[in-house]
């Protein structure tokens, strides 16, 4: 990964994403420099501090979990099930399946199918918990949890100035078929903080507040085996590590323009990218042949964007890219300014989120040197209707 100096550093696509202008288009693709030089820096990042268990909601690939794996990954996060199936069928286990399961019977379900693959769930409600228990009852096998908290993105989490934690941590214990694991957190408004000063003033914050509530349930006599926090913003321009024992990032290993607007990245850092063409041209706009069923309508995770456009167009040679100020179904909007772009003209779009890219293609077509390109298949795609069946 590059300096975090350096965001705003064009896009070197004579080194990045070979082949790109040859592939059939629209094809999502990653460049294989890139990505591995991602998953190497988060690697040696957090070596001999915390084990590292990456989010595989970001590219949902068995191919790119068995190169995490391999640079030293401990175990894996997931976010839904069929994500965590596919790492724990795979033999890469541990998964953290990181989103509350409130339905017994769709936890039970996955247990049943994961077999002796070990699977932590995390709960931050009574309800969440006594779910977890007749799962892991019905199932006949134990299972851990660890109570979510939240340090201030405000989404899932127990309070951690109040009670709940203790109350959660005993009623876990309390179970026969469940053991509390530990206390689990994700800074995710870090992606609103500006900066890399912003982003590690919210990981100092999230460190404190984890340090604070795992003493108070000690004093109270509660064990935590397990502090696990994690983004990609606050491993990057991290705060140390001191109390952690896992982290879990995820949108690490293809990057976006997101990260490159925070200042964490630069853009050669950024693996993921859609090629496309030119496929009309008026006096405005040059119109790409993609559109918000590829390219997602995200302008940033959580929301925190801090641009109005959809992502950036690249050509070769270009000291600046062509804004994607607009999207339908399958058209790009390229803003021209004084520039024009020919009929046919490849371009590679850098998105604002990746994570919701990868999720919508049909598969990820790696570029490498000296190589053929590959296809790297989407393992765990969503589909809601068949979550937990």
């Amino acid at each position: 990964m590059s300096s975090i100096s350096k965001p705003g550093l064009p896009l070197d696509l004579s080194r990045r994403f070979p082949g790109f202008d040859a592939c059939p288009t629209p094809q999502v693709v990653v460049d294989a420099e890139a990505l591995a030089g991602n998953i190497a820096r988060m690697a040696e990042i957090t070596h001999g501090k915390a084990a590292l268990h990456p989010h595989v909601k970001t590219h949902k690939s068995l191919a790119i979990a068995a190169m995490q794996r391999e640079a030293g990954a401990a175990g894996f996060t997931a976010a839904r099930a069929n994500e965590a199936e596919m790492i724990l069928r795979a033999g890469l286990g541990p998964v953290t399946l990181a989103y509350p399961m409130i339905d017994p019977a769709e936890a039970r379900r996955l247990l049943e199918r994961v077999g002796e693959g070990e699977l932590r769930f995390i709960a931050d409600s009574p309800q969440g918990v006594s779910a977890l228990a007749r799962a892991a009852a019905d199932a006949g096998r134990q299972t851990k949890v660890l109570v979510k908290v939240d340090v201030g993105l405000h989404r899932c989490g127990v309070d951690p100035h109040g009670e709940a934690a203790h109350a959660l941590a005993r009623q876990i214990d309390d179970a026969s078929h469940l053991v509390f694991a530990g206390l689990l957190s994700h800074a995710g408004h870090a992606y609103g903080a500006g900066d890399p000063n912003g982003i590690r003033a919210v990981a100092r914050q999230e460190l404190d507040l984890m340090a604070k509530l795992r003493d108070s349930l000690r004093r109270a006599g509660i064990e935590v085996p397990i502090v696990s926090v994690g983004s990609t913003p606050t491993l990057i321009a991290n705060a140390g590590f001191d109390g952690v024992d896992q982290v879990r990032p995820g949108n690490y290993a293809f990057l976006d323009l997101t990260a490159v607007r925070l200042g964490i990245a630069a853009r050669d850092d950024v693996a993921l990218g859609i090629a496309a063409r030119i496929v009309s041209a008026n006096g405005t706009y040059a119109i790409a042949g993609i559109g918000s069923k590829t390219l997602s309508s995200d302008r940033g995770a959580h929301g925190t964007s801090g641009t109005s456009s959809y992502g950036e167009a690249w050509i070769e040679g270009a000291e600046a890219p062509f804004t994607v100020e607009k999207l339908s179904e399958e058209h790009a909007f390229l803003r021209l300014g004084c520039r024009s772009l020919p009929i046919g003209t490849p371009v590679l779009i850098l998105p604002n989120h990746s994570c919701p890219v990868a999720n919508l293609s049909g598969g990820l077509l790696l570029l490498a040197r000296d190589e053929p390109p590959r296809l790297l298949s989407i393992d765990a795609r969503s589909n809601s209707a068949g979550q937990g069946r």
